[in-house]
């Protein structure tokens, strides 16, 4: 239904790709993955208007292809005074009236022809959306989200990620032939996120759906797109099979290298003893010899293995470097109250150390930014920072951290860079190129811009780290590497997250938010718990397993043992067919 052929594309500033080609046919539901920056929302925009875009090769589209959409930046108004059932029915409680109103303008109206036809291109639009039984439907979508409850509540009152799950099910019931999502699960807490993956995977139609989240992508898809460096792979299965392919490749083209180095070093032993040999004689005979030598030298540095896929540069994330910090405790808060309309948080009370990395935790719309803010403000007198304690906070409204309008350069220079190449050299180390320095900020990419914050933060000199969900926009390599920062960190973090794996991978406890108070959890029992509502009981023992296996062949592949990686990818390969 969509044909790609040789597509490049360009902005004045920065090529984006390169003879890309890839095919989405009906039935498949799509993961489209690849760093922060990539281009993944140009090219749904490209697939979406392809009118408004200047781009060399091909784009076949079915003619009359009906395409849904749920944007990323999708913001709840507060204002719109709708029922959750009617908001999700506007369009075919427009097409009823529509239809109506041509009814009734056929009791007077003399010219019968033009309204019939009107009235049968209104009925089919209607049909074509799946008209006939549609309030069911809305009934039966909303009961698979677990959003019964707010069927008859004003969209006002609903928090952010209901909202976008509300936003996803309106979408889906116009049964669009492709359905596009630009990183639907952003901000979603774990309940609204296996909704979203319910949705998912009930869905008839084609998908295409941008994300960065492992969940999503462990239990979704059974096709993925991963543009890299310019380019483009398209893979028919499931994401867990992706990566294995991509590891068997590493493994493979890492002894490949390994073998080619000790041949171009070989050579280059060869060529120098050559080179000093011709230096003393002038026979045409060791010229010879010495440039067909030469030729061979180049031809195999010409043909290094180029792995756009496999080596991926993932960001050197460095939090603040400290010495030890003085207080045994760098924040305590006591009877700590919050509410707007109602109440949000009671009596709150917990305290965390000088090296703790904690994660605050709980549904969407229970008041965990809010506390994170108002520690960052330290005004209310339930909460107490301690001494010699510098905070620097990661906000999830990147515009409120960072000056949208400036050049990526200025924020550097404004916080101590001294000259441009000092900025280029440290940036370059979080996975941006040079050429991201003189552009606008509100020009890069949601990753881009946490990755921005986080290289800030980095050059501070804090101690605590309040982080408001900084995994959200951010690439899975980009998140490995924060997660890995974040365990390093000599500091304490309190850390907002829904982020499964994140939560999971560097933080020592969790407090939860139940009942408007908040309680502490082990990581351990936290997993549990996921793994126990959402996943069947040898879930976690098999995740386990696939973790270790892939640490071993992480650890063989660096000391170049590639038999026992073969071997061990093999295991990984029958484990993977049990999950």
């Amino acid at each position: 239904m969509i044909n790609m052929i040789n597509l490049s594309f360009s902005f004045p500033e920065k090529e984006l790709y390169k003879d890309i080609s890839f095919t989405l046919e009906e039935g498949q539901h799509c993961a489209f993955i690849g760093t922060s920056g990539s281009g993944k929302s140009t090219l749904t925009d490209i697939i979406m208007d392809p009118e408004r875009y200047m781009y060399d090769g091909k784009l076949e589209i079915e003619p009359g292809l009906r395409i849904g959409y749920v944007s990323q930046f999708s913001q709840l108004d507060k204002t719109k005074e709708i029922t959750v059932f009617d908001y999700v029915a506007e369009e075919f409680i427009r097409l009823q009236r529509e239809i109506a109103q041509i009814c009734l303008e056929m009791e007077t109206s003399s010219d019968i022809e033009a309204l019939l036809e009107k009235y049968q291109n209104t009925l089919d639009a209607l049909e074509a959306i799946g008209g006939d039984d549609f309030e069911n439907e809305i009934k039966k979508k909303l009961n698979l989200a677990d959003l019964s409850r707010y069927e008859t509540s004003l969209v006002s009152e609903l928090s952010g990620g209901e909202y976008k799950l509300i936003q996803v099910i309106k979408e889906m019931l116009t049964n669009p032939h492709l359905m596009i999502m630009d990183e639907p699960d952003v901000f979603l807490d774990f309940e609204n996120l296996n909704s979203l993956k319910e949705l998912i995977n009930a869905h008839k139609g084609m998908m295409l759906i941008i994300t960065h989240n492992r969940y999503l992508l462990d239990h979704c898809f059974n096709k993925i797109i991963h543009l890299e460096n310019k380019e483009l792979q398209e893979f028919n299965g499931r994401y867990i099979e992706y990566k294995l392919s991509l590891l068997q490749t590493k493994i493979e083209l890492q002894e490949l290298a390994v073998a080619d180095t000790l041949e171009i070093e070989r050579n280059k032993v060869i060529v120098n003893k050559l080179r000093a040999v011709a230096t003393y004689h002038t026979e045409a005979a060791r010229g010879k010899s010495l440039h067909a030598r030469e030729k061979i030298l180049e031809r195999l540095e010409a043909r290094r293995i180029k792995a756009p896929f496999v080596e991926i540069k993932q960001p050197e994330i460095k939090l603040p470097i400290l010495g030890e910090v003085e207080a045994s405790t760098v924040l305590k808060v006591n009877h700590y109250s919050v509410g707007f309309q109602e109440v949000l948080l009671e009596d709150a009370s917990f305290e965390i150390g000088s090296s703790d990395k904690v994660a605050l935790i709980g549904p969407n719309g229970t008041g965990k930014t809010t506390l994170l803010r108002d520690i960052y403000k330290n005004q209310k007198d339930s909460i107490v920072i301690g001494d010699n304690v510098s905070m620097a906070f990661l906000s999830q409204i990147q515009g409120e951290m960072l000056k949208e309008e400036s050049d990526v350069q200025d924020e550097f220079f404004d916080i101590g860079f001294q000259t441009y190449d000092e900025i280029r050299a440290y940036v370059t180390k979080y996975g941006f190129s040079e050429d991201v320095l003189t552009q606008k900020i509100d020009s890069l990419s949601g990753g881009e811009k946490n990755l921005l914050q986080l290289a800030k933060i980095s050059v501070s000199k804090a101690n605590l780290l309040l982080l408001d969900e900084p995994t959200s926009h951010l690439d899975t390599y980009s998140q490995i590497a924060l997660e890995q920062a974040v365990k390093d960190y000599k500091g304490a973090v309190l850390m907002v997250s829904h982020d499964f794996n994140t939560i999971a991978n560097c933080v020592d406890y969790v407090l939860m938010i139940e009942n408007k108070t908040i309680r502490k959890m082990s990581v351990r029992k936290f997993r549990k718990m996921i793994y126990a509502n959402h996943f069947s009981k040898d879930y976690l023992e098999l995740e386990d397993k696939k973790k270790t296996i892939e640490t071993r062949i992480e650890s063989a592949l660096k000391n170049e043992d590639f038999e026992l990686a073969k071997k061990l990818s093999e295991e990984l390969e029958e484990l993977i067919k049990q999950l």
